[in-house]
């Protein structure tokens, strides 16, 4: 996705991909036995492998035959901070983790029976055997994911200078990194971790980094001493935030097989309120994937050929146009995940970035509808007349804060095939009004002044957003002596915060389906090269046309 001089005249060239991998899991009642819905039983298959989670009774029953220590025991919890997932602004823990580990305050045996011998040695091999995937210091040969002590591990870290900008990590290796991020307890670490788990992914994958915290949990879960139980305990929810924010095509088999060891693990340990966190995660995850999947198969009437509403754009309000333009951006920026952009900026794989591939492509059909409309006029009156209509809806879409439609719209009014052509002096000057809010000049100013004082709801253009990032990439390195990078992956949150922020607070706007319906999912627009042949056809290339103000300047 490129970002021209004009900002919005080009094209992108996402599509959106056709299929997803099936993911199923079998086995898996939940607490309502009903076998229905979200909270029933999920079946089917994942490739040749069948993935199982333990039924809600059989997490209950477990208390009763294999509990190493009690589950809700009070030493070395400590206070939480960072665990809430990003829509959760408040900072408590989600209500869904309080209302489990309260209720197992009434589930939990008051003499549960000691595990077996056999299976306790099972528990401590497993828990003393690291993952291939954890690297060792070369300098000291250190666990550095079995660091607890706060001095030791910020020795290994690379901070930032007196004087200098920026966050007060500047550099240190992935466990390190890790490690300081499970420092949960800590509130001057709050942001660092946000910064952590939206970035991390750009040194090290999804599946690696849940390998990592299992064994980093692992290591100290069955440990008597307080402050252990505390690390493990942090990096237990850590996982459990990072399983919450998986994107749904990193959920893998491997991931998914993975977690369901954690689960059984935990079972046998007698930690039921932590496996049932974890399980519930899972299953809403699988379950939003087959969702998901069912959405992708309904294809929307106006693909399936339904014919649009008969009539004109001039049959609508204004407003209304704006509002129901809106709706629709909002339903696509919604579902776009974090990561898809962060990755796209390094990748641009569209595999990657489902979401952001059909944002893009909204946004470029409506562009193109645009200039399809007004270009298919046959008489001069009728394309300023319609040219006068976006301008006035713009203004609307302006007062909503949507810089999506704002800018789709100004892009298509501003494009050379539309711009060429004779417009009344007073309709082109109040066009240049509009345009100023995309100058290109100081690097968008007027337009990032604009965001900068809005307040949400707000849908941003993304195309800034993915330049800034791009930017960001190309320009820092990845590595300082050897390290990750750190101030990069602070510069790149700092980016996606403010789109996070957007995404938490939604618009209210009910639907009007005669307008829907007249859009027709932006479908009918011509391409580039006919709307340059209509364009000459109206007007020959030989035949000047009258400068506008803009144009005389330069």
């Amino acid at each position: 996705m490129s970002v021209s001089n004009s900002c919005l005249s080009g094209q992108a060239s996402l599509t959106t991909p056709t299929s997803l991998d099936q993911v199923a899991l079998t086995n898996a009642t939940i607490l309502d036995g009903s076998g229905d819905g979200p909270n029933g039983s999920l079946a089917g298959s994942m490739g040749s492998v069948a993935v199982c989670l333990p039924s809600e009774s059989s997490l209950t029953d477990s208390l009763h035959t294999s509990a190493s220590e009690s589950v809700n025991d009070e030493g070395g919890e400590g206070e939480y901070v960072n665990l809430y997932t990003s829509s959760q602004a408040n900072g408590e823990l989600p209500l869904s983790l309080r209302e489990t580990i309260a209720a197992d305050d009434v589930l939990q045996d008051p003499a549960p029976q000691m595990p077996s011998s056999n299976s306790k040695d099972a528990l401590d091999k497993e828990r003393r055997q690291k993952p291939t995937e954890v690297t060792r210091s070369d300098e000291e040969n250190v666990d550095e994911l079995s660091l607890i002590d706060h001095k030791e591990i910020m020795s290994r870290i690379t901070l930032k200078q007196e004087n200098d900008d920026g966050p007060d990590v500047r550099a240190g290796s992935g466990d390190i990194l890790l490690v300081h991020a499970t420092e949960t307890d800590r509130k001057d670490l709050v942001l660092y971790c946000e910064a952590f788990l939206t970035t991390y992914r750009t040194f090290i994958t999804p599946e690696d980094l849940i390998k990592k915290l299992h064994y980093r949990y692992t290591t100290f879960c069955h440990s008597p001493d307080t402050n252990k139980k505390r690390v493990s305990k942090n990096t237990f929810f850590v996982l459990v935030r990072v399983v919450d924010e998986l994107c749904l095509v990193e959920l893998t088999e491997d991931i998914l097989k993975q977690l369901m060891d954690l689960v059984f693990t935990l079972v046998c340990s007698g930690e039921l309120s932590l496996a049932r966190v974890l399980r519930k995660n899972i299953l809403d995850k699988v379950e939003q994937k087959k969702l998901l999947r069912y959405t992708n198969s309904l294809k929307p009437l106006a693909a399936r050929g339904v014919s649009a509403r008969p009539g004109t754009l001039h049959d609508f309000r204004s407003h209304e146009i704006a509002d129901q333009l809106t709706l629709l951006d909002a339903e696509l920026f919604y579902k776009i995940e974090i990561p898809e952009v962060l990755l796209w900026a390094k990748e641009q794989n569209e595999e990657k970035s489902p979401n952001l591939t059909q944002f893009t492509e909204h946004f470029n059909n409506m562009s193109y509808w645009v200039r399809s409309l007004i270009i298919q006029q046959e008489k001069a009156q009728d394309r300023e007349k319609l040219l006068l209509k976006f301008i006035k809806i713009m203004k609307h879409l302006r007062k909503l804060n949507n810089f999506n439609s704002y800018l789709a719209i100004l892009s298509a009014l501003d494009s050379a095939p539309i711009r060429r052509l004779e417009w009344q002096k007073q309709t082109s000057e109040g066009l240049e009004e509009y345009c100023t809010l995309i100058d290109s000049s100081s690097s968008f100013r007027a337009y990032r002044a604009a965001l900068a004082e809005v307040e949400p709801p707000c849908i941003p253009y993304l195309g800034l957003i993915l330049q800034d990032l791009t930017f960001v990439h190309l320009g820092n390195p990845d590595l300082i002596d050897g390290k990750v990078n750190f101030s990069k992956r602070w510069q790149q949150f700092n980016i996606l915060d403010s789109m996070r922020r957007f995404q938490q607070v939604h618009y209210e706007l009910k639907r009007n389906e005669d307008i829907i319906s007249f859009f027709n999912d932006f479908s009918d627009h011509l391409a580039e090269e006919a709307l340059w042949e209509l364009s000459l056809k109206i007007k020959p290339r030989n035949i000047t046309r009258r400068k506008t103000d803009r144009e005389e300047k330069t």
